[in-house]
């Protein structure tokens, strides 16, 4: 036996554990848990830890008596299932833990509901931001949720009309194995209104359409899906060029990136739609801008996207740094914008700058190499078949400059 065993449990406590479990109890001098779980052993004669805020301190103790004492830790489920056992494991050394697991809250859930949850992504909201759960189901058939009090059940249904993502059949599962245990199946709506459901749940949420297709891996908006402002046709950017700034990007699921000059927030939108598990900033001055973005968020369903209202370079400062940025607007800020974001971008982040206008040309290329850098640069002429009577003919659309630098490594200006 290690110094620490680390047991997880069911609602239904003590009968729910195996023989191996109660013999590591019984055996142990320090019991640590949540005050739920302890209750569970009033005969306990030895010193508890409870778990009560600050985690880190408590398994910190937990080290500090591992190395002459046994302990035992009781957990939730499955303890390396979105549960405590890898902080244990980091603070005391996988070496010196045990771990005797049982079913978790969301193997229980879907047995209830009597669905398979091989094909499940499975998301913990549990102590954590609302914010991107809405991007992330774009890509999804089935979720699993664990909730918290802060996002439970009808918080999270709310959340989601919002942003009109509510063709969902939503199971809340309550105090799986305990005493109060109920299985409840809702729409979206009413469970945006539901009350006095269990702080102990579990949410599954499963799409209504048997003909649903998840969208392209590639983001490809047509124009005419974004608002603009118009007659400003140039403030939303062109698909073609869209695709491949944003692929000059080389933007990954974590991501942080700067989207400035956003205009109508497309290149923030489609960068944010990779990024699922990072965050997108929208940076626009003109107040029609930010309005118009903020509309783009919600009919393009991509909630890890935060619409910033200021102009660059100083409203930055109060932007994580990013690991990759987009400019496609500077009001004749282009210079320092670009000095500031390449030293703010993580190693190997990566610029791109769009210029349209032979003055913005000359003001990015002269930016560059007083900043003695040398950037790739495509030209970009893109024109689109258009029918005239019988025929078809072809429109050109303004030509594009991409600028694209990568940090380099040491760089400060």
């Amino acid at each position: 036996m290690r110094a620490v065993t680390v047991i997880g449990m069911g609602d239904e406590g003590c009968p729910g554990l195996s023989s191996l479990a109660i013999n590591a109890v019984a055996k142990a001098q320090v019991l640590a848990g949540g005050e739920r779980h302890l209750d569970f052993f009033p005969q306990f004669r030895g010193e508890k830890i409870v778990f009560k805020g600050d985690l880190i301190r408590a398994t910190e103790r937990i080290a500090e008596l591992a190395s002459e004492h046994t302990v035992c830790v009781l957990a939730s489920g499955d303890p390396l299932f979105f549960g405590i056992g890898n902080l244990i494991s980091k603070k005391v050394g996988l070496e010196h833990v045990d771990f005797i697991p049982a079913p978790s809250s969301i193997q229980q859930a879907f047995a209830r509901v009597g669905m398979k949850w091989d094909d499940a992504e499975i998301l913990s909201l549990h102590g954590r931001q609302i914010e991107g759960l809405v991007t992330k189901l774009q890509s999804l058939r089935k979720v699993a949720l664990f909730t918290d009090e802060v996002n439970h059940p009808r918080a999270i249904a709310s959340y989601l009309s919002n942003f009109g993502e509510t063709d969902w059949t939503a199971f809340v599962c309550e105090d799986l194995g305990g005493k109060e245990e109920r299985i409840r199946k809702f729409d979206i709506k009413l469970l945006s209104e539901e009350e006095g459901i269990n702080p102990l749940n579990v949410l599954i949420l499963t799409r209504n359409e048997s003909e649903w297709k998840s969208p392209s891996i590639v983001p490809n908006v047509p124009e005419e899906n974004y608002a603009k402002r118009t007659p400003k046709k140039g403030l939303i950017t062109k698909k073609e060029v869209r695709i491949l700034s944003v692929a000059y990007l080389d933007i990954r699921d974590d991501s942080v990136i700067w989207d400035i000059g956003a205009g109508s927030g497309s290149i923030a939108i489609e960068a944010a739609q990779i990024a699922k598990n990072g965050k997108s900033y929208a940076i626009e001055v003109d107040p029609e801008g930010i309005e118009i973005c903020k509309q783009n968020v919600l009919s393009q369903k991509t909630d890890n996207v935060h619409v910033v209202s200021g102009k660059a370079p100083e409203i930055l400062e109060r932007l994580p740094d990013p690991d990759c940025v987009f400019v496609g607007g500077s009001k004749g800020n282009l210079y320092e914008i670009i000095r500031i974001c390449l030293n703010r971008l993580s190693s190997s982040g990566s610029l791109v700058v769009n210029a349209v206008t032979l003055d913005n040309v000359a003001e990015a290329y002269q930016s560059f190499k007083k900043l003695r850098l040398v950037p790739d640069v495509t030209l970009l002429n893109v024109s689109r078949g258009q029918p005239l009577a019988d025929y078809l003919r072809y429109e050109a659309l303004n030509p594009i400059h991409i600028f694209k630098v990568t940090k380099p490594e040491g760089f400060q200006r």
